[in-house]
């Protein structure tokens, strides 16, 4: 990615750099982007209009994967079909959309526990750890670009590596985060993600996972379903560390629970549905840019970026 003089990534968000892969997988949709736009002015699109219809084609291949992969793996195949049917039953915006706190600073959080220790790069970097080996806010050199056959399932590629199953532990390596991500801590526990997925569901009042599945009409997991018997957690389970156990208790962690999976689920359909330009409100559009009509995969975009 372009970087400025102190080396820092010129994108929007600064996360975006954090570690290799989220960097690099920023990096490929830009070269997503850019290719897209190739195609466009190759159809031959009036000049003022290649940049926003490229966007918009971009934006849709985006949300199509999101909508029919990550979501059914994420949530299950169950309550894709029901959303894409019927629509949400209990995330519903009466006015301007936003996204509420159990999402954001809550069960969206899941994707920490699926973290694993150690990661395969490409074929001469192998098995090493996330932290420090991995850690972004630098330039990336040839040796460790990221082979993402290693990371995503292709038609012609090896078994990738698989994430950790959901549950309510973390590695090691994000109980104690890199200085030189998080700066230095006042408190031991202020390097924990854990603790600051915690701290972030408390300072904004989240109620817990019990209190959030009651108000959506769920019956929420027992203490001893969610094995946090020993906790000592009082005034119920926090809803990160619910929606974390919940999904180990229910699916073995393969993908998350009723209230995880529908909180998660439903706000991003939610979201879509109010945007007249997303592919909820397309209905007759499909992926154009795959090797299938109509199919269309994070493997897919990563190919046509040609970075796969």
């Amino acid at each position: 990615m372009e970087r400025n003089e102190q080396g820092l990534a010129l994108v929007g968000d600064a996360r975006n750099d954090t570690h290799l892969f989220i960097s690099q997988l920023h990096l490929a949709f830009l070269h997503f982007h850019n290719r897209v736009v190739d195609a466009v002015r190759q159809k031959g699109a009036v000049a003022a209009q290649v940049f926003d219809h490229s966007a918009q084609l971009v934006r849709w291949h985006y949300q199509w994967v999101v909508l029919h992969e990550f979501l059914p793996l994420t949530v299950g195949d169950d309550l894709v079909s029901e959303l894409l049917q019927s629509g949400p039953k209990i995330c519903r915006f009466e006015n301007r959309p936003f996204i509420p706190v159990e999402f954001s600073d809550g069960a969206y959080r899941f994707g920490h526990a699926q973290v694993r220790s150690k990661y395969d790069v490409n074929d001469r970097v192998r098995d090493v750890p996330l932290f420090p080996d991995l850690v972004g806010i630098c330039p990336v050199t040839p040796e460790r670009q990221v082979d993402w056959k290693r990371m995503f399932r292709f038609k012609d590629g090896v078994p990738p590596q698989a994430s950790r199953r959901i549950g309510p532990l973390l590695v090691p390596a994000l109980m104690k985060l890199p200085e030189a991500l998080v700066g230095h801590a006042e408190r031991p526990e202020f390097s924990s993600l854990a603790s600051r997925d915690l701290y972030r569901g408390h300072a904004v009042e989240i109620p817990c996972g019990e209190a959030v599945g009651r108000a959506m009409g769920i019956e929420p997991c027992t203490v001893a379903e969610l094995k946090t018997e020993d906790s000592k957690l009082s005034g119920g389970t926090p809803l990160w560390l619910y929606v974390l156990a919940e999904a180990e208790a229910q699916h073995n962690g393969e993908y998350l629970g009723e209230v995880g999976g529908r909180i998660v689920a439903e706000v991003i359909f939610e979201l879509l549905r109010h945007d007249p330009d997303s592919i909820l409100n397309q209905r007759d559009w499909a992926p154009e840019l795959a090797d299938s009509p109509g199919k269309f995969g994070i493997a897919d975009l990563l190919k046509f970026a040609g970075v796969a």
